[in-house]
């Protein structure tokens, strides 16, 4: 083990040499990544000790994720992390900060958790350097912990709604996207039959006789574990020909920055959505949908206390 780790308190190993690898995982995979997908590359890279893959009688929760969540805390309000809708997102400051290495990078992020909380007055920060620290359970940090558990929930919850998606098959998830449309307010006569290969898969107008604009063309693709390329998205634009036509991508995975790039600069309105563009309308326009649309994807939303920061 690292000298410098060694050096630390238990939990605080644990916290160093997980957010450590958390870093470095995200920036392999080019920034960005799904929490529960973060937590799952750590399992198989990082050598875990009993002591950490014990259970929390209190939560259920194991000990080494519980503590890496309450010390992704810090790293954000270090700025080295983000967390949006269950993705974790590494920061330019972060991906410096790798070079600092595991321990370092723990004490780093503290410090500058210790200063946002004195500058909001606060004084609820982690100052713990006792060899039997489990600051899950430190009444102290009441208000770190409650945050770090609401992100694993929410983490939990997201990846189980992708999950959910990615065993749909593709007109399943054409016929969802549809759902969703007609929640937002557009009628859809026509979606692609079973069998059609190419062309539209949905064509979406303001009114029922499709007199009004925008009127939307819609390419829909179920690739849960790729990114559609730039070719996909040229070939909607050429689609799209006629005034008031709105081109509109929804992919069950991502895209790649280069179709981002086309969609941007295409002298037609092209607007892309991914799996979390996706998951994040169907929540907003979920109560607004019939009962048979909602039963294609069945959301039951739970409220928590939050807080103030």
């Amino acid at each position: 083990m690292n000298k410098d780790l060694e050096k630390l308190a238990p939990s605080k190993q644990s916290a160093a040499k997980n957010l450590f690898a958390a870093f470095e995982i995200l920036k392999q995979e080019g920034g960005q990544l799904l929490g529960k997908q973060v937590i799952d590359r750590i399992r198989d890279k990082n050598d875990l000790t009993d002591w950490e893959k014990e259970v929390y009688e209190k939560t259920g929760y194991i000990r080494w994720e519980s503590i890496l969540h309450f010390y992704t805390i810090d790293a954000i309000k270090a700025g080295y992390l983000r967390k949006n809708k269950g993705i974790w997102y590494l920061t330019e400051e972060g991906e410096k900060a790798i070079s600092l290495g595991p321990a370092k990078i723990l004490e780093t992020a503290s410090k500058l958790y210790r200063t946002w909380a004195a500058d909001k007055k606060e004084g609820k920060y982690l100052n713990n350097n006792n060899s039997n620290d489990e600051p899950i359970e430190l009444e102290e940090n009441k208000t770190q912990s409650q945050k770090a558990n609401l992100d694993l929930l929410e983490e939990q919850a997201i990846a189980g709604i992708k999950d959910f998606i990615r065993n749909k098959n593709a007109y399943e998830f054409q016929d969802m996207v549809a759902a969703l449309l007609r929640a937002m307010g557009y009628h859809t006569p026509f979606i692609s039959p079973k069998g059609k290969d190419g062309g539209l898969d949905i064509i979406a107008y303001n009114d029922p006789l499709g007199a009004t604009t925008p009127r939307l063309k819609v390419q829909v693709k179920h690739r849960p574990d790729s990114s559609v390329p730039v070719d996909d998205i040229r070939s909607l634009t050429g689609l799209l020909n006629k005034d008031g036509d709105i081109g509109l991508f929804v992919t069950s995975g991502a895209f790649t920055s280069e179709s981002e790039r086309s969609a941007r600069e295409s002298h037609r309105h092209i607007k892309l959505l991914d799996i979390n563009n996706f998951i994040e309308l169907w929540q907003e326009f979920y109560n607004k949908m019939e009962d048979e649309d909602k039963n294609m994807l069945p959301l039951h939303p739970i409220y928590f206390l939050g807080s103030n920061e």
